[in-house]
């Protein structure tokens, strides 16, 4: 009987393409003016209006208190920012960091504070103001997923986090007035990448069948592959690159993928301009054994749009992309 032979090759057909293949020799591969006066009046002069009494300035205790009721809320708001994990936490978060110091903002420009802070209360109001502001442009960019996660948020709202948190010390100085409510740092922008064809998550392989990835798109992605509800592996893909995976083994498998900007390897996610795709078609490695062959599947999948292609994609709510 003769040797079976091994031999891999690819029918490059569109976005998800496979390729049976056989030979015969073993080789193992987001107005008007008013006037005013009183009717039945005594008469008077017509200028001598009364000016109304203006506020009394609040001791320091009373002060104090004020800022006290107020600061763990705000410190709460915006300390839970780094921790969401998720892009629908993270969305939340920052909806309610904006409720909550926009509610404070407004409290605390209404009160008079003692006349010797005055100048700090000034600035500490006008730079909550002035991060409330940001939040909301802030949440837009989360509810458009140009921004994915908490370190990126912080990093977007640095200047402004870092003038609020250097008010509330000066104000805390000046009278030790509770007014430190920013406990996070923000990091820097980054634009972190792995190199093409890094594992994510490595897998178990040794099969003689290969997944080919063609990234054209300008984003660089992260493909997930599932065998049911196990991850087969994650794969790196750098933007307008390819890669291959050798040694997949037989089953049928999903394909999921996510493209974005700047890989928080430690959250194994993209911190900006991301998005969430599956192949609504799954893929099928088999191998077939006879008497003189060994054919095996290949497949070819890109994950940007071409003329032609025969596999549609959907996208995936984040919350249930396997990461």
């Amino acid at each position: 009987m003769a040797s079976p032979r091994l031999i891999s090759c690819v029918l490059a057909l569109a976005t998800l393409t496979v390729g049976a293949c056989s030979s015969t020799a073993p080789t193992p591969e987001g107005g008007s003016s008013t006037v005013s006066g009183v009717a039945g009046g005594t008469g008077g002069d017509a200028g001598s209006a009364s000016a109304a009494p203006s506020a009394s300035a609040l001791t320091p205790e009373a002060y104090k208190a004020e800022l006290d009721g107020r600061h763990k809320p705000m410190a709460d708001a915006i300390g839970s920012l780094a921790g969401a994990r998720g892009v629908k936490a993270l969305d939340q978060r920052v909806s309610k960091a904006e409720e909550t110091l926009s509610g404070a903002a407004e409290s605390l420009a209404a009160l008079v504070p003692p006349a010797d802070v005055r100048p700090q209360h000034d600035a500490y109001v006008t730079s909550l103001q002035d991060f409330v502001t940001a939040l909301g442009a802030t949440s837009g960019k989360v509810g458009a997923r140009a921004l994915c996660t908490s370190s990126a948020v912080l990093a977007d709202l640095g200047a402004k986090l870092k003038a609020l948190d250097e008010a509330g010390e000066a104000l805390q100085k000046a009278g030790d007035y509770p007014a430190d409510v920013v406990d996070v740092k923000a990091a820097r922008k980054q634009t972190r990448r792995l190199g093409n064809g890094s594992f994510v998550r490595n897998g178990s392989f040794g099969g003689r069948s290969s997944l080919e990835i063609d990234n054209g798109a300008g984003r660089d992605a992260v493909v997930t592959v599932m065998r049911g509800k196990s991850k087969a592996f994650s794969v790196y893909v750098r933007r307008k690159a390819k890669f291959k995976v050798k040694g997949v083994r037989d089953g049928s498998y999903k394909i999921y993928f996510t493209h974005g900007v700047d890989w928080d390897g430690r959250n194994k996610a993209f911190t900006r301009e991301c998005s969430f795709e599956r192949f609504q078609k799954s893929v099928t490695f088999k191998t077939t054994v006879t008497a003189t062959q060994i054919r095996w599947h290949d497949w070819r999948v890109t994950l940007h749009a071409i003329t032609g292609g025969n596999a549609r994609t959907a996208p995936v709510d984040p919350e249930s992309f396997p990461g």
